[in-house]
């Protein structure tokens, strides 16, 4: 059993934080609005989620997922997070993080302005370009024919083994994009930014739809920068 540890329980979040309990995990769930605020989302995940502390969700976590605005990611704490695979969610968006040079340029992309920030981590980037509600939908269990795959990019391969079997357990085969700079192919205003997962003939969010790793490839693919 893995402990998952939540920095940020928003939709993301908390649709991941099922998907884990559902599959045995434990969670601890952390936000920057306290413990308290919490309550609802723990009472229904049952006995295995507890609330805490960023600082304590880092620290009990054998993975951390951050999903947090962009332009707070210089809160997640560091420390506690020395040697632990770090699933980074975040996306960068201008109108609601504010400019970011780095990222306006293009000479960087945000899952390393994460790595940056934490420095003895190892992040892996994913659950950035699905919809929570296609997130929850489409998880399917292994050998199951209508499986979709997951994009994942990181610079560490124990921690990218890790979050495979992680995302195994919750229902979702794993395409490695490779290293962590690779990550801006599966941001947004790329193909493969949520339309993957999107049913054929419907409107973003919508339904989902399967997506299996050689069509995510396809869209990975087609990125341009």
């Amino acid at each position: 059993m893995t402990t998952i540890g939540f920095i940020g329980s928003g939709h993301i979040g908390g649709t991941v934080a099922r998907l884990a309990v559902d599959a045995g995990h434990d969670v601890v769930l952390s936000n920057s609005r306290g413990p308290d605020t919490l309550a609802e989302l723990v009472d229904e995940l049952g006995p295995h989620a507890r609330a805490a502390t960023p600082a304590e969700a880092a620290a009990a976590g054998d993975i951390i997922v951050v999903t947090i605005p962009l332009k707070a990611y210089r809160s997640v704490p560091a420390a506690e997070l020395a040697g632990k695979p770090v699933i980074d969610t975040m996306n960068y968006y201008a109108q609601r993080d504010g400019h970011i040079a780095e990222l306006d340029d293009k000479s960087t992309t945000s899952s390393e302005l994460l790595q940056a920030h934490l420095p003895t981590a190892h992040v892996v980037k994913a659950f950035n370009n699905i919809h929570f509600s296609h997130l929850a939908a489409l998880a399917r269990p292994a050998g199951h024919p209508e499986r979709s795959a997951l994009a994942i990019a990181g610079d560490d391969a124990t921690a990218k083994r890790a979050v495979t079997e992680f995302f195994d357990s919750i229902g979702y085969d794993t395409y490695d994009v490779g290293a962590l700079s690779e990550g801006w192919r599966y941001q947004p205003d790329t193909p493969a930014y949520g339309q993957p997962y999107v049913a054929p003939g419907t409107e973003f969010p919508g339904p989902g739809g399967q997506a299996p790793a050689e069509a995510l490839k396809e869209k990975l693919d087609a990125a341009t920068r």
